[in-house]
């Protein structure tokens, strides 16, 4: 399997900053192509939320470089990936902390990472970043952990109630903020032609998944520049819907034999 991949990134209407981030890497191995795909949404409510999300983003990025080889030449596990991926971030969260703890002020990010390994999938989620997979259907992948979704999940609230409730963007854990950090981290298969899309929130708020689910299906694309096209035309759309946040959007196809 291989991968063909699209993203875009815009500050946005109204902020004068574009405190996302995102990474992109992937490798061949003699038992095939890994990838590692992540978006970051530094705290927009935090002062330099941007420095939180790019000193993940650069942590993940070594992470792939030095220890991951180490993981998928050896007799792995999936518990070991998993607890391997916990463990990169639970240091940069504790980097994080002492950096802001040092500077006397307050930095924090999200983080959903998507590392690819064959045919299967890790997840690992801090924050309200999202991660879909798309084929025949719409997959929502991760929860939102907020102050919201958590009221909505327990029935305080409905789902008209929570689209507009001030509390939106009140994290209930994020990479920076506190020393107690709870990774979220799934697993899934892999099949070929799935799109993965990652987004922080940004993105999602101004559109539906009946509508990502029409303009993302994966038979629509044959190379990376239809994705392109796509992905910039969608931030565009919610920029008109007057999102006001940052938008980060990644897209990645799983596909047989080499990438276009």
């Amino acid at each position: 399997m291989s991968f063909k991949i699209a993203y875009h990134t815009d500050t946005g209407i109204r902020k004068k900053t574009n405190q996302d981030a995102l990474l992109i890497k992937t490798a061949k191995t003699a038992k095939g192509r890994i990838g590692l795909f992540i978006v970051c949404d530094g705290m927009g409510g935090l002062s330099q939320g941007e420095l939180a999300s790019a000193t993940v983003i650069k942590g993940m990025s070594d992470w792939f470089e030095t220890e991951l080889p180490e993981i998928t030449l050896s007799n792995y596990s999936e518990t070991d990936i998993q607890q391997k991926l916990a463990d990169c971030v639970k240091a940069l969260n504790r980097k994080i902390l002492d950096y802001g703890e040092a500077a006397n002020i307050k930095l924090g990010t999200t983080i959903t990472a998507l590392l690819i390994v064959y045919s299967k999938y890790y997840l690992l989620q801090i924050g309200d970043s999202r991660a879909y997979q798309i084929h025949d259907d719409l997959s929502l992948l991760t929860k939102d952990q907020t102050l919201v979704a958590r009221e909505l999940e327990r029935g305080n609230i409905t789902e008209e109630q929570a689209k507009i409730d001030p509390r939106r963007n009140v994290l209930l854990q994020c990479v920076g903020a506190s020393l107690e950090l709870d990774p979220v981290i799934s697993h899934g298969k892999v099949k070929e032609g799935d799109l993965f899309m990652l987004c922080t929130d940004g993105f999602y708020h101004e559109i539906s998944e009946d509508e990502m689910f029409a303009i993302l299906k994966p038979d629509l694309f044959s190379n990376e520049q239809q994705m392109k096209e796509t992905v910039v035309g969608l931030v565009e759309l919610v920029k008109k819907r007057k999102e006001t946040d940052n938008i980060t959007a990644l897209m990645t196809k799983v596909t047989a034999g080499e990438a276009s």
